[in-house]
């Protein structure tokens, strides 16, 4: 016997970017799809005006293509099914599972719950159960945060002719107080992410690695960072340069880069850095960094850049001075990096402008 289609979908209000909590429903209803050879149906919920914020679709939109999370179907956007939702009801009225009010809004006849306001638009409940019967969703993947719907979805999904699909509910993402993540603890939203730097591809892992928690679960920054460091390390030389605004000769030096955002101040340092003038205890080490670095090829390979700096080190060298001298900053990116991205006259002539010969 032939098992279903399996067809999921991600139904996020126009509000604007992803909270990173819909983002990882995103995520997860993507990779349920491919796991089954299903298919990702992408539903715009747009039936409560106030909640549609100017250009929230288009930001969503984006979300989901710098993710890496495409859809099969859609967008299907319910401000444009109301035929479909009006049908429904009136199945619903007719089989006496739904009651109209002087008003004309129409309700639930047990419990009460409303599915048409009385302008005659639909709420939420309704438009929601009536497109998952209609465009045929197999399992509906969405937060714990939807728990109270399941039970009034079931008796709309009745009402109205069907059965609800499979419903999977999955932990939300707390802030690290544990508390729901919002925009007081930073992080919380795809766009407020891609600003500092975390690269997609973190972004995506780190979701991917949750997958369907069973209980909510905090967000965990460092876990994300070190997907970010390991994201762009892999990323191609060309790729990094450009996201960077560096030529592609200073990669190396951007590759432990724990953002972009880093890997940018990183690239300004090697290619631009602030003149430092350094006093007479820095000396010794420039000179023999000088001797060291005189003879060798105008670009060093990895291996020779850290033979330069194990020598410099053996030899009680102050590898501070030197950092100082070639970057202008005491911090930034490994000093072998950094020698493996200056060109050997650069970089002598960086240690003789910093001790002033």
């Amino acid at each position: 016997m032939d098992r279903p289609h399996v067809r999921v979908r991600f139904a996020p209000s126009p509000t604007g970017s992803l909270h990173l909590g819909n983002a990882l429903t995103a995520v997860a209803n993507r990779h349920f799809a491919d796991e089954r050879g299903g298919t990702l149906l992408l539903r715009i919920d747009d039936t409560d005006p106030s909640r549609t914020v100017e250009g929230g679709e288009q930001a969503i939109l984006d979300d989901l293509a710098w993710l890496g999370v495409g859809f099969d179907d859609g967008p299907v956007r319910q401000s444009a099914r109301g035929a479909a939702y009006e049908a429904a009801v009136g199945r619903a009225l007719e089989t006496g599972a739904a009651e109209r009010d002087e008003d004309g809004a129409v309700r639930l006849a047990r419990g009460g719950t409303t599915l048409l306001r009385p302008d005659g638009t639909a709420t939420y409940q309704l438009a929601s159960v009536v497109d998952d019967l209609e465009l045929g969703i197999t399992h509906v993947l969405r937060g714990s945060d939807h728990r109270p719907n399941l039970e009034v979805q079931q008796r709309i999904a009745r009402a109205v002719g069907g059965e609800l699909p499979q419903v999977i509910h999955h932990g939300l993402v707390l802030g690290p107080d544990g508390k729901k993540l919002s925009k007081r603890h930073g992080h919380s939203s795809v766009a407020e992410l891609r600003d500092d730097g975390i690269p997609a591809a973190a972004v995506r892992a780190y979701l991917v690695e949750l997958d369907l928690p069973d209980h909510d679960v905090h967000l965990d920054l460092a876990r994300l960072r070190r997907f970010a460091v390991d994201a762009i390390a892999a990323m191609p030389d060309e790729e990094l340069a450009a996201t960077a605004d560096a030529p592609v000769e200073v990669v190396p030096a951007l590759r432990g880069a724990r953002s972009l955002v880093e890997a940018r101040e990183y690239a300004i340092l090697v290619v631009a850095p602030e003149a430092v003038r350094l006093g007479d205890d820095a000396a010794p080490t420039l000179a023999r960094f000088a001797e060291l670095r005189g003879p060798a090829p105008e670009r060093l390979t990895s291996d020779a850049a850290r033979s330069i700096v194990r020598e410099l080190k053996a030899a009680g060298g102050d590898l501070r001075s030197l950092r100082l001298a070639l970057t202008g900053a005491e911090r930034g990116p490994e000093l072998a990096a950094v020698l493996v991205a200056i060109s050997r006259d650069d970089a002598l002539a960086r240690a003789a402008a910093a001790s002033g010969s």
